[in-house]
């Protein structure tokens, strides 16, 4: 018997190949050509399992697939699948955790680097025959003796802290749940309070998950606490912040820059104001995705339905919903 694996992100070619190769034996997968509504919806009648990145799985969606026994997640963001709908069909709904935290740390301080010496303006204008050496020498910045701030310390937030040991940073970090006194030390960092958080912090990099208790957690008043001339990344999920305050905080002056790899809207409209900024610095949603960590991350979605099929207990730290009775029925 196989089972039928829908992939709802649009994949290239060459990921395509690796994730298939890492496919186990008893399985097929279909991949999507378009992220419209209705080109995904056509592959989910036949589908024992979906495997999402950034296409959300709605409460509609599970109608329309009759089959499924797992979403699983491509990475550890789940805010856009709808978990009371897996619920009642019984559905479970995975992630992988930690699998991406290495390429989006590195992504974050790829951020702080290009934003403090303004990467994406030297380029642009170097290919148009401008020669921007004077100029950057005064709002061009270093790593090395600011404070970092990690507004979440989680797997990428612990990697990002492990990853800027090299830089001669200092790391503070706020979270609901402190770190053993093990890992601050091993890390070099150092956990304070949210206002000492935004108000000391010439670098904060954000690293939470999307809930309601973090939509719109940085908005003007956050933004207003925070060190006039601190940058400002996330890496994390565009709803956290508040774009517009952002874009009024930048143009003004008070903060000195920003790296996003995330959006409120994604993809993001062309005409956000904040990609007019030059003191921005925008990438697509693609921290996690490097070529070299696809064959890691689909093992270990491929494990997670392994382990339903066989009876098996998913792993505490991958499992959002687990299975129910519907599921177990199909």
């Amino acid at each position: 018997m196989s089972y039928r694996v829908s992939f709802l992100d649009v994949m290239a070619p060459t990921v395509r190949e690796a994730i298939t190769a890492a496919m186990p034996e008893g399985f097929d997968i279909v991949f999507a050509d378009s992220p419209e509504p209705d080109a995904q919806r056509a592959l989910l009648p036949d589908a024992d399992f979906v495997i999402t990145g950034t296409q959300p799985f709605s409460a509609d969606m599970f109608a329309a697939a009759p089959r499924v026994r797992l979403i699983q997640k491509w990475g550890i963001g789940y805010d856009k699948i709808d978990l009371e709908a897996a619920r009642r069909a019984g559905v479970a709904v995975a992630i992988t955790y930690g699998a991406n935290a290495g390429p989006v740390a590195e992504h974050a301080i790829a951020l702080m680097l290009a934003v403090y010496r303004r990467l994406p303006l030297i380029d642009r204008k170097l290919r148009q025959g401008v020669w921007m050496k004077a100029e950057m020498r005064s709002v061009c910045y270093q790593i090395a003796g600011k404070r970092v701030g990690l507004l979440g310390f989680g797997n990428i937030g612990r990697m990002v802290a492990h990853r800027l040991r090299g830089f001669d940073a200092e790391v503070v970090y706020h979270d609901l749940r402190r770190a053993d006194p093990v890992t601050e030390r091993a890390l070099r960092a150092r956990p304070v309070s949210l206002d000492e958080l935004l108000a000391g912090s010439d670098i904060l990099s954000i690293h939470v998950p999307l809930t309601a208790q973090t939509r719109g957690m940085i908005d003007a008043g956050a933004l207003a606490r925070m060190k006039r001339g601190a940058i400002l990344i996330n890496t994390a999920r565009g709803g956290i912040v508040d774009e517009q305050a952002l874009y009024a905080s930048l143009a003004e002056g008070h903060l000195h820059g920003a790296g996003f790899d995330v959006f409120e809207q994604e993809p993001v409209d062309p005409a956000n104001p904040l990609l007019t900024l030059d003191q921005f610095v925008g990438s697509p949603h693609s921290a996690g995705g490097v070529f070299d960590n696809v064959d890691y991350v689909a093992r270990r979605a491929f494990g997670n339905m392994q382990a339903l099929l066989q009876g098996e207990a998913i792993s505490a730290d991958d499992l959002i919903v687990p299975p129910g009775n519907a599921a177990a029925a199909r």
